[in-house]
């Protein structure tokens, strides 16, 4: 079994969330390239931000995602992302045309089942990071899901629930033969 778990969806839908609920409990996990770039973009004239440029950002997020995969070679059991190179090279097709079977190859990254957080508009704000509205959370939601489809993966919807719950959800998933 491959031991990279992937936690994807929809912006806003409680990823970051189980995410550190997941680490809380002891298993690995590997924050958001999105969220990261952003940080590290703090030059008044940084270029590879979303609202700026995004194929530039896209780039930068499959960068960092394929590093992520390769450090997390050396962690022990599960591994849990927050977003990764899919959806990265789903931004880059999105805003560039760039194919993403092109840009990812025939490998699955991660383990054959992803969990998505569907969009939930109860818990989605925007903030100094989250720029794009609702309803742009929602397309990019359909893009990933059909992206994930098509490479082969399992969709496994997460449920509208408590980040303990899910947590639950997923372990529980991944437990079953």
């Amino acid at each position: 079994m491959n031991k990279f778990v992937l936690i994807s969806g929809c912006s806003g839908g409680g990823k970051s969330t189980l995410l550190a609920e997941l680490g809380k409990r002891g298993h690995a996990i590997v924050a958001e390239p999105g969220r990261r770039i952003i940080a590290e973009q703090t030059s008044p004239t940084a270029a590879a931000l979303p609202w700026i440029d995004m194929t530039a950002f896209a780039h930068r997020a499959i960068e960092m995602a394929l590093l992520d995969l390769s450090a997390a070679d050396q962690q022990g059991g599960l591994v849990f992302f927050d977003r990764g190179v899919v959806d990265a090279a789903v931004a880059l097709e999105h805003s560039s045309g760039a194919p993403y079977f092109k840009t990812l190859g025939k490998k699955l990254h991660y383990f054959e089942t992803v969990f998505l957080t569907p969009p939930w508009p109860e818990i989605f704000s925007q903030d100094k990071d989250r720029r794009h509205n609702f309803s742009a959370a929602i397309e990019e939601f359909e893009r990933l899901k059909m992206a994930f489809l098509n490479l082969g993966y399992t969709v496994c919807m997460l449920p509208k629930t408590s980040p303990s719950l899910r947590a639950d959800f997923v372990l529980n998933t991944l437990r079953e033969p």
